[in-house]
């Protein structure tokens, strides 16, 4: 449930709320809005009487939250979750893109497309140093030196980092590189090591597992909020469904419903949503106007012979022009995508 304190409430009269709550049994998970501190109670507690609640000093209401993602809820935080990376900006007006290729082969390679994204209005530079890959054949990345290669790539054209970490003991080494810490469609379930994110102080970009439902993400969501770490970032990236003309289905509908179920900003991948490259630039443009907060997609600059998803790899030529074209969207859904090789300025198509 949740506790929403009146406007102006003193932090006494928040102190006593949240002393009251821990002797009930609840674990207790603050927000601060703009107008109003609202205070997650969490905890398998079925038969409190809210009543010893309600009359205390400086509560306006308590509110039992039916969904099983509390902290996830837009109940608990009723304002948009914006978190801030030096001067980047996820959840707020501004549409980021966070672009690369989906593995970190060569300092020349992570170098070349570093440029091209930077040039063409990227704040985020994505890349695996590990990956895990359908078959033990296939190229399993770098390890450390593609996160070297990452962090040096990215600090060269000022751009952050967000790549994947795919088991526990990979957590502090890749927290070394990264600015983000993404966790893939197939660790999406990995509960162990949700849990141990939720314990780090960097954002954590989860993706939804290729066969999980809405609540189900939410759900994984919430292990990471639930250790103390708020800085979550949802990424539709496709679903499993029996159509063969696409690698995934993108569910761009989840950008609209996930804005009405959680505060927290989401992101679509195009690129593995659909796994064709001709199709990245449409579901791009189609998330953006569905309301996502940002779009992830791979860029490469010779596609053709890439270790791993090459078919879905844009051009950087490509790439330039899905920018384009994305500033027009956001600019008609009361939303910008800014140029950083403009100094800021957004570049009009």
């Amino acid at each position: 449930m949740v506790v929403v304190m009146e406007p102006g409430s003193g932090e006494d009269r928040i102190q006593n709320v949240i002393t009251h709550l821990k002797e009930m049994g609840f674990d207790v998970h603050r927000s601060d809005g703009v107008n109003h501190t609202v205070l997650g109670a969490v905890g398998d507690k079925t038969d409190v009487d809210i009543r010893q609640l309600e009359v205390l000093d400086g509560v306006h209401e308590v509110v039992r939250i039916s969904e099983p993602y509390k902290l996830a809820s837009r109940m608990f935080r009723h304002e948009d979750t914006v978190i801030r990376i030096g001067d980047v900006t996820i959840g707020g007006e501004e549409v980021i893109v966070a672009a690369g290729p989906c593995a970190v082969e060569s300092r020349e390679q992570i170098m070349r497309i570093a440029a091209c994204v930077r040039e063409s209005g990227a704040k985020l530079l994505r890349g695996g140093a590990f990956k895990p890959r359908s078959s033990p054949y296939s190229f399993q990345g770098l390890g450390e030196q593609g996160l070297r290669y990452l962090r040096e790539a990215a600090d060269e054209n000022g751009l952050l980092v967000i790549t994947e970490v795919t088991e526990i003991g990979q957590i502090d080494l890749v927290t070394e590189y990264a600015d983000i810490l993404q966790v893939g469609a197939r660790n999406m379930q990995n509960f162990m090591l949700l849990k141990q994110l939720g314990t780090k102080k960097k954002p954590v970009f989860l993706k939804r597992g290729m066969s999980s439902t809405i609540r189900e993400w939410l759900m994984a969501s919430e292990y990471i909020l639930s250790g103390g770490n708020r800085e979550v970032i949802l990424c539709e990236r496709g679903i499993r469904t029996f159509e063969n003309y696409t690698r995934n289905t993108l569910d761009i509908s989840a950008v609209p419903v996930i804005k009405k179920l959680s505060h927290l900003p989401v992101f679509t991948d195009p690129s593995h949503g659909t796994g064709i490259r001709n199709k990245v630039i449409p579901m791009a443009l189609a998330s953006v106007a569905a309301g996502a907060d940002g779009v992830i997609v791979e860029v490469h600059h010779d596609p053709d012979h890439a270790k791993s998803d090459g078919a879905q790899s844009l051009y950087p030529g490509q790439f330039a022009e899905m920018m384009m074209q994305l500033r027009a969207i956001a600019r008609a859904v009361q939303r910008r995508v800014v140029d950083i090789a403009d100094n800021g300025e957004e570049k009009r198509p």
